[in-house]
């Protein structure tokens, strides 16, 4: 249960409820940072498009690439809704559970591509405090992809350091969408 209460469906504006109506489509029930978010409408509002507009089809980077880099900045904003949600993303387009399983320890895996490690090199960089972006870095991406999905992974990355220390912040629990094995 989060710090911050929900209000009852019906004191959210319209707007905010019909994204709440495409929530219960997709997932099966409401989210609940969706509720947590909804209380600042408009912020909501601008939240959920830009969440939309990084995960259109027609991005530049593969849906179960996002979809790791989302998981992996989650991890290690340690956000258990976002690690929730976003694993059974993953596994939803094609990632295996023992890759899902191992993504916190990438690095001693061989079960990674090379552009999947170079992007979630890339966001443990823009995520961990101190670890920064250097210029070596940058020559890579720019090596493997255009300035486009750069701005794009940059802008992903970005947006769940948002929601995953929103979420975190606030101790929103995992809503049971995939069960991991320990």
């Amino acid at each position: 249960m989060s710090t911050i209460a929900t209000k009852p469906i019906s004191r959210y504006p319209w707007f905010v409820r019909l994204f709440f109506w495409r929530q219960k489509r997709t997932y099966g029930r409401i989210l609940e940072p969706g509720l947590l978010w909804g209380r600042s409408p408009w912020v909501f509002a601008a939240m959920a498009m830009l969440y939309g507009a990084l995960d259109r089809r027609s991005s530049p980077l593969t849906p179960a690439l996002r979809s790791l880099v989302t998981v992996r900045v989650s991890q290690i904003n340690h956000c258990a809704f976002c690690v929730d949600i976003n694993s059974a993303t993953l596994v939803k387009r094609g990632v295996s559970i023992e890759k899902v399983s191992v993504l916190n320890g990438w690095r001693d895996s061989l079960l990674f591509a090379s552009d999947e490690c170079l992007a979630l090199e890339y966001a443990e960089a823009m995520t961990v405090s101190g670890r920064g972006v250097d210029d070596t870095l940058r020559a890579r991406l720019k090596q493997h992809w255009d300035d486009d999905a750069i701005v794009e992974l940059t802008a992903l990355i970005a947006f769940q350091n948002l929601s995953s220390k929103f979420n975190a912040a606030l101790d929103v629990a995992p809503q049971g969408f995939c069960n991991l094995p320990t």
